[in-house]
């Protein structure tokens, strides 16, 4: 605190180290990547409690050590504050104003680019792809054939066939034939194995596959072909595991310059884990929509639609946004269990409300770079004119007579490549 004259208190000052090479930065910040969570009120470098509000800190006389961090050392000589590693611990040194470059620990300061990276969305690890337990479709036939045998034989036996189909299936007729235990465990057990060889019976198709779960819980995918029998117990979910392609509606985006588009972008994918793709969202479909868009979202803020006044990379470039595009849904849609191949944009125009505006905008550009390539050929002509006249000494000019020749060759070639 300072005092004004008459005695009267005046305005708090902070404490400054003056840096040598560019300005002026405060105690209480210099070490704040590793007393950054302290608040306003609390201790500063491990000096006591530093005044709120008005960021001055504890004075320390030239050479005294101040303790700081654990396994660090912090000593301030003159104006320049160095935090030195103790002995053997392993810290890196940092170095205040006017010091060589400080090296910062790994995660302090602010964050750079890769760092503010979007987080890896979340993977279930045990919703993962495996196979179901399956059967040939053959055995279950067989199966299912006995099945139907024991039953007609069960009914036979009880006596419950008619005697009209006994006679046509030249069956001799029981004397005394009545249901018993016997027959009827015979009709349940045999009617058991036929609707469960033939209930679970299907039809596995090339480029489909069934996820299969029982009261919620997965069991495990089937990917054969042919006649197969599967537990009739178990829930099916068929998805289609072909190579699949998905031209999308014109889409609404907006460039680097805020110039609204209409898109149309084509995806190749499929689904590589079915249970993901079934279980891991509502609708994988949807999702991969979804996911077009935002990263359409994305990658077209960054570029212009169109470099009017020079040569700058824009959306033009078909294959850098495709590649910009698929390496942001191979990311988002991996978790999803869906395996992208390419998403390239087919058709970029101006939305409806600016194409007329941009299309007056893009005409003015091509002359205007017309203009300047004629203006150049123009002015080069001129010299080169010029300077073989005097050089091969034809004619002698002085400033006056010289301004006038380029003035008329000028004029002369301007309207030469005017009437082309």
């Amino acid at each position: 605190m300072t005092a004004e004259a008459g005695g009267v208190p005046g305005p708090e000052r902070v404490r400054l180290i003056q840096n040598e090479a560019t300005t002026e930065i405060p105690v209480h910040l210099l070490f704040r990547d590793d007393d950054g969570a302290a608040g306003p009120g609390a201790p500063v470098l491990g000096l006591g409690p530093a005044r709120q509000g008005s960021g001055e800190q504890p004075r320390v006389r030239s050479g005294e050590p101040v303790p700081g961090v654990a396994g660090e050392r912090a000593v301030v000589r003159g104006e320049r504050a160095v935090r030195r590693p103790a002995a053997g611990s392993g810290r890196p040194a940092v170095v205040g104003a006017g010091g060589a470059a400080r090296p910062r620990p790994a995660g302090h300061g602010r964050r750079t680019p890769e760092a503010a990276a979007r987080a890896v969305l979340p993977v279930d690890e045990t919703l993962v792809e495996r196979p179901a337990a399956a059967r040939s479709g053959a055995l279950a036939v067989a199966a299912g054939a006995a099945g139907l045998a024991g039953c007609g034989t069960g009914l036979w036996w009880a006596g419950l066939v008619p005697p009209a189909v006994l006679e046509l299936a030249r069956l001799p007729v029981l004397a005394g034939a009545q249901p018993g235990p016997a027959q009827w465990a015979l009709l349940a057990g045999s009617g058991a194995l036929a609707l469960c060889s033939f209930g679970g019976l299907g039809r596995g198709r090339t480029g489909r596959a069934w996820v299969v779960s029982l009261f919620g819980r997965y069991r495990g995918s089937v990917r054969r072909t042919g006649l197969v029998w599967v537990n009739p117990f178990l829930k099916r979910r068929r998805v289609d595991v072909r190579l699949r392609h998905w031209r999308s509606e014109p889409l609404p985006a907006v460039d680097a310059q805020g110039a609204a588009l209409r898109v149309v972008v084509l995806v190749v994918w499929r689904v590589q884990d079915t249970a993901r793709a079934t279980l891991g969202v509502e609708d994988h479909e949807t999702y991969l929509r979804e996911c077009v868009e935002a990263a359409m979202a994305r990658v077209f803020s960054q570029l212009p639609a169109d470099a009017f006044h020079g040569d700058g990379p824009t959306l033009r470039d078909a294959e850098a946004v495709g590649d910009a595009l698929t390496r942001l849904l191979v990311a988002d849609a991996g978790p999803a269990g869906l395996e992208v191949f390419s998403a390239q944009p087919t058709r970029i125009e101006y939305a409806p409300e600016v194409a007329e505006v941009m299309r007056r905008r893009r005409i003015a550009a091509l002359d205007l770079r017309h203009r300047e390539s004629v203006l150049t050929q123009v002015v080069d002509s001129v010299e080169d004119t010029v300077t073989r006249l005097t050089m091969r000494g034809l004619v002698e000019l002085d400033d006056y007579e010289r301004k006038a020749l380029v003035k008329d060759l000028t004029v002369a070639f301007y309207t030469g490549h005017g009437d082309r």
